[in-house]
């Protein structure tokens, strides 16, 4: 490698690591209707898997539910999502006898039975740079 490409990937590398941010878009599919809001949910922590709101670290974001892509900046590493789409924008999943009456999904896009998905099982990495990945909502009710 000749002295003139390493003193041009310099600034680039000097940049990515001073930042230490990956980019991460979440494309949103299958939402019902346009109605209230989607909150999305990034952990790294099985125990705050998949209410994040004891996380203190978590990386959250609302959106209108109109939108259907929503990037989100994270430390390179291991994570899992959740979104529920929040039709009456009570910042809560409501449920009837215990099942959802408003969407939800998680990465990884596990089929659903009783209750949420584990960790191990929505576990993704997130890479330096760029990483993208979709979520399909599920409905219950």
């Amino acid at each position: 490698m000749n002295l003139f490409k390493i003193a041009a990937a310099t600034p680039l590398l000097l940049l990515t690591g001073a930042q230490g941010m990956s980019q991460v878009e979440v494309a949103i599919e299958g939402l019902r209707n346009g109605r209230g809001d989607v909150h999305l949910c990034l952990t790294r922590h099985p125990r705050h898997f998949p209410n994040c709101r004891d996380d203190p670290a978590a990386i959250k974001r609302t959106v209108p539910a109109s939108t259907t892509r929503v990037t989100m900046n994270a430390a390179p590493g291991e994570y899992a999502l959740s979104v529920f789409h929040d039709e009456n924008r009570n910042r809560e999943l409501d449920t009837m006898l215990r099942i959802p009456r408003e969407g939800f999904g998680f990465s990884r896009n596990p089929r659903i039975r009783f209750g949420a998905p584990r960790f191990r099982d929505v576990r993704i990495g997130i890479a330096p740079g760029f990483t993208r990945l979709s979520v399909r909502m599920q409905y219950m009710l």
